[in-house]
């Protein structure tokens, strides 16, 4: 039997859950007393889709219901593990599976931006009772303190819009970018010059990050002249000047394409506008009124009257 196969314990048991009231005395039975009291299971609904991999349909199945609780909507997700020998990083699949329904939910809901709660149940009848592993993920890290430390608390944050600049020109190899990017929106971009200069002279960036940085300044940043920006950086880190000539050259033969297509979609639209004045100027001799030619046209009003007389 493939892992795409439906096997009789996956049959059975959605047979049964996939009921929607069967499901809700399953869970009210089953459901801690804490969470069951922040659902209503009168509104209980089956979701389609699962979240198990391909390889792993022959030992397991998933089923998910919405329904709403006590802080908005709310999603169960249940699971069958058919496979005889339980899996010991079950708890951490439950938290993939119940992630992918968060996931879900907002790509189903665009505007939302809260995380919706989903419950996940572990429905067990393997053959070593009672089942022998932890039901909290976190038991499954092999120093489970230190996840639950990690996992339960604050992520690290690195904010460098809080972090002075006096503070972020003593950070060694990632000064240059922190600054730059601490203020790629807040002012001229030139007025980093001094501070770059001085960080760029201790040599502790790569040709290639040089080249990534000083484009990035350019492109993303706000200067007024960009090409004084350049000469004056190449005059002060004359070690560097190759690179910033290489990327002021780069600049400019992109200002020149884009020159270039944007001139080429002007001729073309002027092109289709000569085209609607023509069998509009035509419409208009054969008789037909301004909004019949302005409909069949998309001409203006404006365009009609001008052009068409």
């Amino acid at each position: 039997m493939n892992a795409s196969t439906p096997t009789p314990h996956d049959a059975v048991f959605k047979q049964f859950l996939t009921r929607t009231e069967t499901a809700r005395d399953f869970l009210e039975i089953h459901l801690p007393p804490a969470l069951l009291a922040r659902c209503d299971l009168k509104t209980l609904k089956l979701e389609s889709g699962s979240f198990i991999e391909r390889e792993l349909r022959g030992i397991q199945s998933d089923i998910l219901y919405s329904l709403q609780t006590d802080s908005g909507e709310g999603y169960i997700y249940c699971l069958i593990e058919h496979q005889s020998k339980p899996d010991r990083l079950m708890t951490f699949r439950l938290m993939r599976y119940a992630l992918a329904a968060m996931q879900r939910h907002l790509d189903n809901n665009r505007k939302k931006k809260e995380l919706p709660l989903v419950i996940p149940v572990l429905f067990y009848h393997g053959r070593d009772s009672p089942y022998p592993h932890s039901m909290n993920w976190l038991d499954a890290f092999s120093d489970a303190e230190s996840a639950r430390q990690l996992y339960c608390g604050h992520f690290p944050l690195v904010d460098v819009t809080v972090i002075s600049d006096d503070d972020i020109i003593r950070h060694r190899r990632v000064a240059a970018l922190e600054l730059v990017q601490k203020h790629i929106r807040q002012r001229d971009i030139a007025e980093l010059e001094p501070h770059l200069v001085m960080l760029l002279q201790l040599d502790y960036t790569t040709p290639e990050q040089l080249e990534a940085l000083f484009s990035y300044m350019l492109m993303a940043g706000d200067t007024e002249n960009p090409g004084l920006l350049i000469s004056s950086l190449a005059q002060s880190l004359p070690q560097h000047e190759e690179i910033l000539m290489t990327i002021a050259q780069k600049l400019q033969d992109k200002a020149r394409k884009e020159g270039m297509l944007l001139g080429e979609q002007k001729g073309r639209q002027a092109e289709r506008l000569e085209t609607k004045l023509e069998i509009a100027r035509k419409m208009l001799a054969n008789g037909m009124d301004h909004n019949t030619v302005m409909t069949m046209t998309g001409l203006t009003q404006d365009d009609v009257e001008l052009f068409c007389h």
